[in-house]
């Protein structure tokens, strides 16, 4: 009976314990099976970075072929560049000798083709002139005879800078811009303003949008035109009053070379006539000679372009009057300015018509000579000097 009772007593704890048994091999099953796994996938991760170390170095092969293959083709351009410079220079060899062949067999009628074109070309070359005179309004009849006389108004700023008045027949105000580069106007209320000693106070500070390059800027009918710094050739119209700008334009061909030699900065040289706004320019394409642009102030558009014989070598400036282009040269170590060449859009004047034009009782260079229609004078900048020289003129 006791032994039976015992039975009974043990069974439930044998029981458990077989239970608890096969918990724990279960448990070690599963830990085997995911160390498996993890070995598994270890073991794919490593061949992936065996194959992605595989694929950058057969990249890296591939690149260094494409590199010769590209050196090879580079070679062959330049071979082929040169053989069809070649076969160009033939071809027009050929072409020459086609010329001269064909006009020694048919001289004479070529010199009745080239009567004809001749006639032609001074047909157009009159039409396009009687054109000009009528866009530019050919009543300006008055050439530059003399400089009379110069006036040193003020000495203030920088050894470059530009200073003037609009030629509208209600503007009295002086604008004054300092250096070859900036981006702050000063407005006078007038020369007398100007002229007094505390400048600061008597100036209004007009700031730009955008800073100027040179020295060839001009204020017209209350607008400022200017080249902008860091372009090539834009030109910015701005509207002083309203501190705005109100239009801008490219200049073909302009911003690769200076303007003039002695005065390296200004690539854009602006002016004011009789007729409106011009813009002056040398291009490499032109042996350095100047280039004067008639620009429509009012649409910022390009009216004609002249080459002129005028050459930027030892020019420091330059102004228009009446259509006609009056370039300023100097020794580059300085010296007395004067004007050595003279170019009329319109073939009224020729060079060979002036008296030597000096200008008097001075010793220096310019970084700026604006002629002002309004009141016949030249505003130049010289050494930091604001100077108003007087003129004298002629009938063409």
């Amino acid at each position: 009976m006791a032994v039976w009772q015992l039975q009974l007593l043990l069974a439930p704890l044998l029981t458990s314990s077989t239970g608890a048994a096969q918990y724990v091999m279960q448990d070690a099953a599963l830990m085997n099976y995911i160390d498996r796994r993890l070995l598994s996938v270890e073991k794919r991760l490593e061949k992936c970075n065996q194959d992605i170390l595989d694929y950058v170095e057969e990249f890296r092969d591939f690149s260094k072929m494409v590199l010769s293959r590209l050196a090879g083709l580079s070679n062959c351009k330049a071979g082929v560049k040169s053989e069809v410079e070649n076969l160009l220079m033939r071809i027009e060899r050929a072409q020459r000798d086609i010329d001269y062949f064909g006009s020694a067999r048919d001289a004479k009628a070529c010199v009745e083709l080239h009567e004809d074109l001749v006639k032609q070309q001074q047909l157009e070359e009159a039409a396009e002139k009687k054109k000009l005179k009528l866009l530019l309004n050919a009543s300006c009849d008055h050439m530059l005879a003399s400089i009379k006389s110069l006036k040193v108004v003020k000495k203030i700023g920088d050894k470059d800078g530009s200073w003037m008045k609009d030629p509208g027949k209600k503007h009295v105000k002086i604008y004054v811009l300092n250096g070859p580069v900036n981006h702050v106007v000063w407005e006078f209320s007038s020369i007398m303003a100007f002229t007094e000693s505390n400048n600061a106070l008597r100036a209004r500070r007009v700031t730009l949008p955008f800073p100027w390059e040179g020295t060839g800027h001009v204020v017209y009918q209350g607008f400022l035109f200017y080249h902008r710094h860091g372009s090539l050739n834009e030109i910015i119209k701005f509207n002083i009053q309203r501190r705005n700008t109100t239009d801008r334009m490219l200049l073909p061909g302009a911003g690769r070379v200076p303007a003039y030699q002695l005065s390296p900065s200004t690539k854009i040289d602006l002016a004011i006539d009789e007729q409106g706004l011009w813009a002056i320019h040398a291009e490499p394409e032109t042996g350095g000679n100047l280039v004067v642009t008639k620009i429509n102030h009012a649409t910022m558009a390009v009216e004609h372009t002249w080459d002129t014989p005028c050459n930027s070598k030892d020019a420091e400036a330059a102004f228009m009057v009446c259509t006609t282009l009056y370039v300023v040269y100097n020794f580059p170590s300085g010296g007395s300015s004067r004007i050595r060449c003279v170019y009329d859009v319109l073939d009224a004047v020729s060079t060979y018509e002036l008296p030597d034009l000096h200008f008097p009782k001075r010793q220096g260079g310019h970084s700026t000579i604006h002629y002002n229609p309004k009141e016949k004078q030249l505003f130049a900048w010289g050494d930091g000097s604001q100077i108003i020289y007087k003129l004298h003129t002629q009938r063409k």
